[in-house]
């Protein structure tokens, strides 16, 4: 065989048939609508409850309230240096209302930081109290006595807390409780002895103290309400009390927050390439998609009506051992009555999950619309990725009762809008420019109101990057 041939040889035959190639450009190829990996479940959008609400505000009028003054205290740090914000001292019930820029400046100097190690004894039951603690970083747990002389955890206390400020104005103050450290923490510590000498040379915090402690007790119930007077089990002739319900001066205004956005879409794209999807739908139907996820987003992180920041202070508890456990779902359960569904990132669900495995526990299910969800004690856990997942590997869990008769959490909408395409949703022709593309102005309005504080609890500083 000579050279040529052998060339000839391992060249490719002739084609002798169509090529697939060409005769895709005949064919009408089957094809999938436009697909977006940001679409999740909206389980929160899903399981609210949506309240009408016309002209575009919510008021929320509640009974009136003696219960101030029990947020949290913000801190700056310096390297290893830890200093509170003067105005953040305005926190504490005893120095509610006092404005003195200078005043408060001067105590958050007196400040003392302490630095503890974890298990470490804060404070004891019984002993005087001459002192607030502020805790700028770390856990620590309220121990009290049970019964029969054994310790019984009354809660735990994280960042940006205080305890002890009783001891401010009460010069026979005790404690109630012995405090002691969980993990290491960062304290500053404020005497009452220092806030005294001040109060000597500055009148306006000296009149401050001297008001606090003529202010008669309120009577309140249980849950910092002005109280109803009441008679039961009377005989005879009883003198039965008067009463009336009081209510807040200035209740709170929830306005509808919005989003929204501009689509485009050229008119050629419009007119030409519609089979056998028309180009406008999809493109608004994604665009929908968007907003929905982001209406999402906001109603659990948003800073005035998100639920994370607005759940009240007294209804977020801290886990006791970091990952999050049943016990910590059960306290979180027990602190409201009604409890309509739980919400966690994947990762915290995940994490239940394995402290469940750990203890031989199997977590049921329940049916949720034909869909088999996560439950605990009969409440479903719905996941949800909008909430956040700090570097530190923390995230919180989200436990709620819904609904305007059970004085839940509400979503606010207001359907009946011009050019609604869903409820509280439009979609508004704004014209073709002189490039000829036609633009589409989509809005959402939505917002939620939280009607009773205890309807609403968070799991706060749950690891969910722990394995054992």
């Amino acid at each position: 065989m000579s050279v040529g041939e052998e060339v000839r040889d391992t060249q490719t035959p002739p084609q002798q048939s169509l090529g697939t190639a060409a005769a895709r450009n005949l064919a009408t190829t089957t094809k999938s609508a436009p697909q977006m990996q940001e679409i999740t479940s909206r389980w929160l959008l899903k399981t609210l409850p949506w309240v009408q609400v016309q002209g575009g505000t919510y008021r929320v009028n509640r009974r009136l309230s003696y219960a101030v003054g029990d947020g949290r205290v913000t801190f700056v740090q310096t390297g290893d240096r830890v200093s509170v914000i003067p105005a953040e001292l305005g926190e504490l019930p005893a120095l509610r209302t006092f404005g003195d820029e200078e005043v408060l400046a001067e105590l958050a100097r007196r400040c003392e930081q302490r630095d503890v190690a974890a298990g470490e004894v804060l404070a004891s039951s019984g002993d005087a109290a001459d002192r607030v603690f502020l805790l700028a970083h770390g856990k620590v747990a309220k121990v009290g006595s049970g019964p029969y002389g054994d310790e019984t955890e009354l809660g735990v206390l994280a960042d940006g807390a205080y305890f002890g400020d009783r001891s401010l104005i009460d010069g026979d103050a005790v404690w109630e409780y012995t405090a002691r450290a969980v993990t290491p923490c960062t304290l500053l510590t404020l005497s009452r002895a220092d806030v005294y000498s001040l109060a000597e040379r500055a009148a306006p915090l000296r009149d401050h103290l001297a008001g606090q402690l003529s202010i008669p007790q309120q009577r309140t119930n249980p849950y910092g309400e002005a109280a109803i007077d009441l008679s039961a089990g009377h005989v005879g002739e009883a003198v039965v009390p008067h009463t009336f319900v009081d209510y807040e001066a200035a209740p709170r205004a929830y306005e509808l927050s919005i989003a929204q956005t501009v689509l485009k879409v050229h008119s050629r794209v419009a007119d030409l390439y519609n089979q056998p999807m028309n180009q406008t739908e999809q493109q608004l139907r994604l665009t929908v998609e968007a907003l929905r996820e982001r209406q999402e987003h906001e109603l659990i992180n948003h800073r005035e009506f998100g639920l994370l920041n607005n759940c009240d202070y007294g209804q977020r508890i801290q886990p006791h051992d970091g990952a999050p456990t049943p016990d910590d779902m059960d306290e979180l359960l027990s602190r409201r009555r009604g409890s309509k569904l739980f919400l966690a990132h994947p990762k915290a669900i995940a994490a239940f999950g394995r402290e469940c495995n750990r203890r031989g526990l199997v977590p049921e299910s329940v049916d949720v619309g034909g869909h088999h969800v996560q439950a605990w004690r009969g409440v479903p856990i719905f996941p949800s990725d909008k909430i956040p997942v700090s570097d530190a590997r923390t995230t919180s869990i989200i436990c709620m009762r819904t609904g305007e008769a059970e004085q839940g959490v509400i979503g606010l909408q207001q359907t009946g809008i011009p050019d609604e395409i869903e409820p509280s949703l439009s979609v508004r022709f704004m014209g073709i420019d002189e490039q000829a593309i036609i633009s589409y102005l989509v809005t959402a309005y939505y917002s939620a109101a939280v009607l009773v504080p205890d309807a609403l609890g968070v799991l706060e500083n749950v690891e969910v990057g722990r394995r054992h």
